[in-house]
Order: structure tokens, then sequence, then C-alpha cells
């Protein structure tokens, strides 16, 4: 049997050269599942991504999606793309991950998230935030936009790219810098001293922790885990009842952090290089 792609509905272009299509996934011309290939609109059209592959309930676990991925693969090879972008929910995960690890994709980053309590944690004893001055947030913006662009670059984003991308977002989501609606930026004191840095962004019904930092000096005290139930605390009487933040997969510090915080996985965002 060969299993091959259709194209299911016209080709989709935007002004700056990004594509998406649907395709359906035929076995010797049976339709047996769909396929939906784009471009990444922040990575530009050089970056593709399988946005959704679906097999019908009697076709699964006969390597459909197996084959129906390297096609995919294919038609973005031919669309120019230098690498390839999956994200698997964490209730597919027990089929979706294997299937990307055998295929050659790893994992980049996930997002995790959790429930908040109606009871409010409490900070370890001399440990307390307050809001980041106009001052600090004019040495910590830079930084922490150059750090950001590092980690995409470091996943093979061109640096101009990654380094546009990070000023974008830092744009977009801070235009009116520490006073910025919505956002919450906070520096952790401990016994007075400044130990760490908070930005999460208050959303109801989920908050999203952007950047959890501990000052050099004082990392291994815990720090890490006060700046997290102080963005529990704050965003959970601004109305939120879950958060969620990202964490790369190179950062297995931080993913303990959150475990054991109670954070579980919602999506797992994989990539491979297109040779």
């Amino acid at each position: 049997m060969t299993t091959t792609l259709r194209p299911a509905a016209p080709e989709q272009r935007t002004d700056d050269g990004g594509r998406s299509r649907r395709y359906e996934i035929r076995v010797n011309s049976r339709p047996v599942g769909s396929i939906d290939l784009a471009t990444d609109r922040r990575f530009g059209p050089g970056v593709g991504r399988i946005v959704r592959l679906a097999v019908e309930v009697p076709d699964r676990r006969r390597g459909r999606g197996t084959v129906a991925a390297l096609a995919a693969e294919e038609v973005l090879r031919g669309w120019g793309c230098r690498r390839v972008e999956v994200c698997v929910a964490a209730g597919q995960a027990a089929a979706g991950l294997p299937l990307a690890t055998a295929l050659g994709y790893t994992e980049r980053n996930r997002t995790m998230g959790k429930p908040l309590s109606a009871e409010p944690p409490s900070l370890p004893d001399g440990t307390g935030g307050r809001p980041m001055t106009e001052a600090e947030f004019a040495v910590w913006e830079p930084a922490a936009r150059a750090e950001y662009a590092e980690r995409w670059t470091a996943y093979g984003v061109p640096a101009d790219r990654a380094q546009a991308h990070a000023e974008a977002d830092h744009r977009a989501l801070l235009p009116d810098g520490p006073a910025t609606d919505g956002m919450l930026l906070r520096v952790l004191s401990h016994h007075g001293t400044p130990v760490g840095t908070l930005w999460a962004a208050l959303r109801s019904p989920a908050g999203f922790v952007y950047r959890v930092e501990v000052d050099p000096a004082h990392r291994g005290q815990g720090h890490g885990r006060s700046l997290m139930l102080l963005a529990e605390t704050e965003l959970r009487a601004a109305g939120a009842d879950r958060l969620r933040l990202n964490v790369f997969a190179d950062n297995a510090p931080a993913r303990r952090l959150y475990e054991s915080l109670g954070y579980e996985p919602e999506e797992y965002h994989l990539s491979k290089e297109l040779l």
C-alpha cells in the first residue's frame, strides 16, 4: 500500500513570504486523514510547522502518521524550509512523542501549568516582593531581551531573526515598561537584599510567568521557589485560577523546581533540522 499526500485546499500565502496548506493523507487513493502545514510566522519562511496531523481511527497504528510526516517534510523542503517544528499536546504525548522522537525530532521546550489554590502560599520569613523601579527596569530589560534572543539562536534560529523576534516581543508585551497594564514586574528581597526578579502576566483565568531569575550570588538558597510562590500569590489575587510557564529542555534545574511545585506538562515543542 502507498501512503501519499494530496492537496485538500488552495495554498495560502502572506506578504512576508508565509505559506500554509492542508493535505489529505491517502492510502491507494483512499483518504485516511489530513495534515496541515505552514511556515512559522515568528521566524519566517525558513522554518516550517506540522500544525496538525490526524489519522482516522481505523487506520491508526499502521504507520500512516509516520509516512505522512516524512512526506510533509519533503513538502516543507520544497518550500525552502531548513527546519520543521511540531507541538504535541500532553494528552497526545503517549503516541505523539515516540513518533516524533523516532523521526529525529528533539524537544526544544515545553509549556507547563498548574491550578492555583484559593489559599495563597506563604513566603519564607524575611522574604518579600516589591514593584520593579524604572531604574531597575532600564538595567533588567536589555539583559532579559538579550538572553531571550540567545536561547532561540542556540536552537538554530538565525541571530538576526532571533534578535528581531526578541525585540518585537518585548515591545509588544512591555510598551510602558514596569507600568505596563496587566504585567507583573517584581524584585524579590531577602532581609532587605535584592536577590531576584519576576516577570509575569496578570491574566484571568490563566496567568503566565515569562521570566524568573535569581541573582548569581544568591542561587541555591531557595529564592527561585520564593519567586514562583510570589507569582502564584499575586496572580491568584488578580483573578487567575491557573498559572502557566515555558521551560527550555536544557534547563533541568528549572524543570525540577516547577515539577516540585506541582506543575505538569501541557505541550511539548520539538524541532528537527531538514538536511
